[in-house]
């Protein structure tokens, strides 16, 4: 007899048994659920399964802990996402969720939207864009600053140098603090990996970069609206003609007691015929004069706000310059140390057309020949806001009369401005509506006269606090504080 012959066919044989799989089982118990038949495969798979007789073809009293079972596996990406998004902030905002699994790391990686990266080579590596592929703000500013410029760094340097956004550990005989930055090739080689790995990206700040890095950037992130440049020069401004959707530009020329770059009339020229469609723009430790301003007036029209923060524009004339803005609506001075110091002939100062708003911030006031040259180009201003500048005295504030349609006044750490000064000026403004005066101190209560204090209640918003400790004073004036519990506390 042939072996063929010998083999045995009963479906009880060992060698005609096939494995269980949980496809068969559910096909051949359709009323099965899917826990019951995974809980069967795996009490067949398991090696306890063929000591113990089988009472039935699903024994369900099987020692399996299904808390241990991932339910989020059968959850799609897009599902989990959402689910994710309606975690609290106060979630959000830790790594917890990444710690979960390496699928959940992922999804929580997709889900980033803002980063302020700490390590430039995280970026070089490419991981930045292949944990983070969705990015669309970038803060590269401290990553460009490379921890260790000094081959011989000390070992624990506790000195932390700040700058605004920007921080990073410095050694005690440091003296230059420009050799803190990283070499403009390294950071050109960052902005091309993260052009190829980040097409989102829509907000960018970067230090040291150059206009062959800023190409490269632009030739992949099509998109990129906002850009902020740090130690800009006019050459890479070259390279800004390439980001065509940009609406929002930040240069920052130079910082002092950090590093240097000059931003000039040339560099302003560049800047103005490449983008024609900013919507706002700050210039900050930026030169240039009436050229420079005068060519973006002329070639960005929808610009609507102008930042001008530490300029060093020693030539002058860029107060002139404001009238060629057509579509302007708010002007930002801030931390000047002089407004104009050579605004040109009286007839050159015209009024900006669409000019809403004028902010005084930080800044040295007591200029009266930039001070009368700025207020008669802003005299059509509806808001005008003064806040922590020295310099502004009575004169000063008096060429103020030269606003037509004020509405809304701030005058906020104006601490030389006396109550007669102040008077003498708003009393002109017939459309004054609000008025916010606080930390004021040379303004006092007791020097109010019957006519502003008749403009106060006409007024339809009125903050009255120039003087802290008076006002402190006053609100506690009956509330018997300070009177060790005398009032509450009465013997009956």
């Amino acid at each position: 007899m042939s072996f063929r012959e010998k083999m045995p066919t009963s479906p009880k044989s060992p060698l005609r048994r096939r494995r269980s799989s949980w496809t068969g089982s559910w096909l051949n118990h359709p009323t099965t659920s899917f826990k019951e038949v995974v809980s069967a495969v795996i009490q067949s798979q398991s090696p306890r399964s063929t000591s113990k007789p089988q009472t039935s073809d699903f024994d369900f009293n099987i020692d399996f802990d299904f808390s241990k079972v991932d339910r989020t596996l059968s959850l799609p990406d897009s599902l989990l996402l959402r689910i994710l998004q309606k975690l609290p902030d106060s979630q959000n905002n830790n790594n917890d969720v990444s710690l979960v699994c390496k699928r959940w790391l992922s999804l929580q990686g997709r889900r980033l939207r803002t980063l302020k990266l700490l390590d430039y080579d995280f970026l070089l590596s490419e991981k930045l864009t292949s944990r983070f592929p969705k990015l669309t703000s970038i803060d590269l500013s401290n990553a460009c600053m490379n921890p260790n410029p000094n081959p011989n760094p000390p070992r624990n340097s506790n000195i932390l140098l700040c700058h605004k956004s920007t921080s990073f550990h410095v050694s005690s005989d440091s003296s230059n603090w420009e050799e803190n930055l990283l070499p403009s090739e390294v950071i050109d080689r960052g902005l091309r990996v993260l052009g190829r790995g980040s097409c989102d990206l829509l907000k960018l700040v970067v230090t040291n970069a150059t206009e062959l890095g800023l190409l490269g950037l632009a030739e992949h992130c099509s998109d990129l609206q906002e850009l902020e440049l740090r130690k800009c020069n006019d050459n890479i401004l070259r390279g800004i003609a390439a980001c065509e959707s940009l609406r929002v530009l930040r240069l920052v020329g130079s910082v002092e007691g950090l590093y240097t770059s000059s931003v000039s009339d040339i560099g302003l020229t560049i800047l103005a015929q490449g983008c024609k469609g900013l919507v706002k723009l700050e210039l900050s430790g930026c030169e240039g004069s009436f050229d420079g301003i005068k060519a973006i007036g002329q070639c960005c029209e929808v610009l609507e706000e102008l930042t001008i923060c530490d300029h060093r524009m020693d030539d002058g004339g860029w107060i002139a310059a404001l009238s060629y803005f057509g579509s302007l609506k708010r002007l930002r001075v801030l931390s000047c140390r002089k407004i104009d110091s050579s605004p040109g002939p009286e007839k050159m100062l015209r009024s900006c057309p669409a000019l809403e708003s004028l902010e005084l911030v930080r800044s040295c006031l007591n200029d009266k020949e930039g001070m009368r040259a700025l207020f008669k180009v802003c005299d059509g201003v509806k808001r005008v806001y003064i806040q922590d500048c020295w310099g502004l005295d009575d004169d000063s504030f008096s060429l103020a009369k030269a606003f037509r349609k004020v509405r809304f006044v701030s005058l906020e750490g104006c601490s030389v401005l006396t109550t007669g000064g102040l008077e003498s000026v708003i009393l002109h403004w017939e459309e004054l509506e609000s008025m916010r005066v606080v930390s004021c101190k040379n303004i006092k209560d007791c020097e109010i006269s019957p006519a502003l204090s008749s403009l106060f209640s006409l007024l339809k918003e009125l903050t009255w606090r120039p003087d802290t400790r008076s006002h402190l004073s006053s609100k506690l004036e009956g509330a018997g504080i300070g009177k060790r519990g005398g009032k509450f506390f009465k013997k009956r």
